[in-house]
């Protein structure tokens, strides 16, 4: 069936809008593409039955002109699926209805809307961290529809936290984040399987139980300067992407890691001057790892963290679209606007961590 779109013709050409930001103009000095489009907007139909709509209106064309047609329409994602607009379910189509209106613009004749959400409902996202980013992830996951969440933290619910974490709320002080969030998600979707582990992370190995049939680690740590190591080591060792992200004083920051395809972590660290250099840039560095930021990170700020994060999960679970922060450690500066630079990671051929990946 065909999208929502507009055209009109114009000479011998036809000008054709389904997104605002483009206008596809096509040859058309016969008027069979107006004409095909136009019974297409009438409703479904298949390749035969729009051949004899057209031959009815003194347009002569053949089943395989109409395919041919069709391909094409498809080729500018103008057309899709009509069976597959919708999931099925009356529920779940109310519930998921933004998100199906969402994946319109990326489906076609062989890839539906309805089975980007499909996709979403069968994933599974470990998510580290309950706070300020990570809050604002996990009602994005759930919104999503991710099927399964396993939510990892260790803190307390505090007053401190109601200016950036829109999970809690008074009468939830002194409880364990990760139990609260967790009641969220049940109280937001019962569809979705959400399993709250509270617990400190200090290695790698903490995070060996809890990758199994997982498809995408999500969040970030706080505390040890490299807490996001050993979350890339664990993302690496269970083959599965890593996403993440957080602010320092002035800067947002993502990054993704694609295991077996890009960068990661320890690559870019591997650029760095020693940590027991004498340069200035060593210096530097040195200072920066040991400077504790107060955490400054507004609501505003903790929900774009939260929403970029999960727009790459996204990324990664439907394959709507390459993800755009793999190998790469996307900067948005606050003091520039929030314009989004990319900074890739140096590859190191010799990564002790990349070689974890499985193959």
């Amino acid at each position: 069936m065909l999208k929502e779109c507009a055209w009109e013709p114009l000479g011998d050409e036809l000008v054709v809008v389904h997104d605002p930001r483009e206008a596809y103009t096509l040859a058309d000095p016969d008027g069979r593409i107006a004409a095909l489009l136009d019974e297409l907007a009438r409703g479904p139909a298949t390749a035969e039955e729009l051949s004899a709509r057209l031959a009815a209106r003194g347009v002569a064309v053949t089943g395989d002109d109409v395919r041919a047609g069709l391909a094409g329409l498809d080729s500018l994602g103008l057309v899709e699926d009509a069976v597959e607009r919708f999931l099925g379910d009356p529920e779940a189509n109310e519930r998921h209805f933004s998100n199906l209106t969402f994946f319109g613009a990326f489906a076609r004749l062989g890839r539906s809307r309805a089975e980007f959400v499909r996709r979403l409902r069968d994933s599974h996202v470990l998510v580290l961290g309950a706070g300020g980013g990570g809050s604002a992830l996990v009602q994005c996951l759930a919104g999503l529809g991710v099927g399964a969440l396993t939510l990892v933290d260790r803190d307390d619910i505090a007053p401190r936290n109601f200016a950036r974490q829109f999970l809690y709320r008074q009468a939830d002080v002194g409880r364990s984040k990760v139990d609260r969030a967790a009641e969220w998600v049940r109280e937001f979707d019962p569809g979705i399987e959400v399993r709250a582990v509270d617990r400190w992370i200090s290695g790698p190995d903490d995070l060996k139980d809890l990758t199994e049939d997982v498809h995408v680690i999500a969040g970030g740590l706080d505390g040890a300067p490299d807490a996001n190591l050993w979350v890339n080591e664990a993302a690496l060792r269970a083959g599965v992407p890593l996403v993440a992200g957080g602010m320092t004083r002035t800067q947002l920051i993502y990054f993704s890691v694609d295991p077996g395809r890009s960068a990661c972590l320890l690559c870019d660290e591997s650029d760095l001057p020693p940590r027991d250099g004498r340069t200035s840039a060593a210096v530097a560095q040195r200072l920066s790892r040991g400077l504790r930021l107060a955490n400054g990170l507004t609501g505003p700020m903790a929900m774009q963290v939260g929403s970029l994060v999960a727009y790459e999960v996204m990324r990664y679970l439907t394959g709507v679209e390459p993800p755009r922060a793999a190998g790469s450690r996307v900067v948005l500066d606050l003091l520039d606007g929030l314009v989004p630079v990319w900074q890739p990671f140096p590859r190191d051929p010799g990564c002790p961590a990349c070689a974890l990946a499985r193959r």
